[in-house]
């Protein structure tokens, strides 16, 4: 992801009259600077503190692109530290990331805006039939995610990852496991979209194709064909909806789509993927049953659908093939939208296979 968009940045410092200067940091075990031509190079070192050489960097700058995942709140401090320090940042905003790099948020925000996503809660030591995938709420791709499909499953991930969350009012929800959250396992076409937002805009760029193997209930990214669907104008609606939900997004962004062309529960064992009745503290009192339980029995019965998975407010793997497919330069785009709307004009219009170098990681 680096590599292509200091590749973008160099492009478009060819038809400038007034070129960028472009600084990266680099760890210093990445010691490929050769490649870099033209470019400042810094490498980060043991002995460094990141986080000050990273502000000392920005406070040098005037735009500022940071490629970093979402887990342990790493871009999200990234980024505020840019907003922080004055400089135009050309992701999404800190507070865009705290909603979008987190599962649970996401799912949230979207179905309180009667987007359908896949139905998302905490993690909870309380073994249900069926399918289930459990990753970590602001995990990145595949890493550390699991299908679990039998008792010894939620036993054995308890074990290794459990200790209580805390709820609302700070009391301890026992059997809940912090910072992971199940998913009912749909089955269905793996889609990623690549698009740009601004204030409520959206903008798709193409739509893609992830492949995966499934080994020792993991999904590992293999691959992915960037702009493979022949009418992405399809997901248009979607992407509007999306831009007014999260009008916070900003820049170039990612969203996972789970798209059946069937029941999205085939594969299940019936009448099993409601997520198991629990309480949910409200001001008037407690009930059984959440909004989230309900919408997850609606979707047992659930025809052709396109599901929300995740929203990625960074750079994603498809990135990397745009310019190959579509010959627009990402790096153009976002820097049309400080000022304005971006120019998305298709050079040419074919797909592009990506491999994947960290199976792990998708989007």
């Amino acid at each position: 992801m680096r590599n292509a968009l200091l590749d973008n940045l160099t492009r478009l410092n060819q038809t400038r009259s007034n070129r960028l200067e472009i600084t990266v940091m680099v760890d210093w075990r990445l010691n490929d600077s050769a490649s870099m031509t033209g470019i400042n190079t810094v490498f980060i070192r043991p002995e460094h503190d990141i986080t000050e050489e990273f502000a000392r960097l920005v406070k040098q700058c005037d735009l500022v692109w940071p490629i970093a995942p979402e887990f342990d709140g790493i871009l999200q401090n990234l980024c505020q530290t840019v907003e922080s320090l004055g400089k135009i940042l050309l992701t999404s905003p800190a507070t865009a990331v705290a909603i979008a790099g987190n599962k649970l948020k996401t799912y949230e925000r979207l179905n309180r805006h009667h987007i359908a996503a896949v139905p998302t809660r905490i993690f909870e030591n309380t073994y249900s039939p069926g399918e289930w995938m459990v990753k970590p709420v602001d995990g990145v791709g595949c890493a550390d995610s699991y299908v679990l499909t039998t008792r010894q499953d939620f036993e054995r991930m308890a074990t290794q990852k459990g200790h209580d969350c805390m709820d609302a009012g700070g009391r301890a929800m026992p059997g809940a496991i912090a910072e992971y959250v199940m998913q009912p396992h749909l089955q269905g076409a793996k889609t990623s979209l690549s698009c740009l937002f601004k204030q409520g805009r959206g903008w798709l760029v193409c739509a893609n194709l992830q492949r995966f193997e499934f080994v020792k209930q993991q999904y590992h990214l293999t691959d992915i064909v960037v702009n493979h669907h022949p009418d992405p104008d399809l997901y248009l609606p979607l992407i509007d909806k999306i831009a007014r939900a999260l009008p916070e997004l900003w820049g170039y962004v990612g969203i996972d789509l789970i798209e059946s062309n069937h029941d999205c529960m085939a594969g299940t064992a019936s009448g099993s993927l409601a997520f198991p009745p629990f309480m949910e503290v409200r001001s008037g009192g407690t009930t059984p049953e959440s909004r989230l339980e309900q919408r997850s029995r609606a979707m047992q019965g659930a025809i052709a659908e396109t599901w929300v998975l995740e929203i990625n407010p960074r750079l994603t793997t498809s990135f990397v093939g745009i310019y190959n497919a579509l010959g627009i330069n990402i790096a153009e785009a976002v820097l049309q939208l400080v000022h304005g709307e971006p120019i998305l004009n298709p050079a040419y219009n074919r797909p592009i296979t990506v491999q994947a170098k960290q199976e792990t990681h998708a989007s």
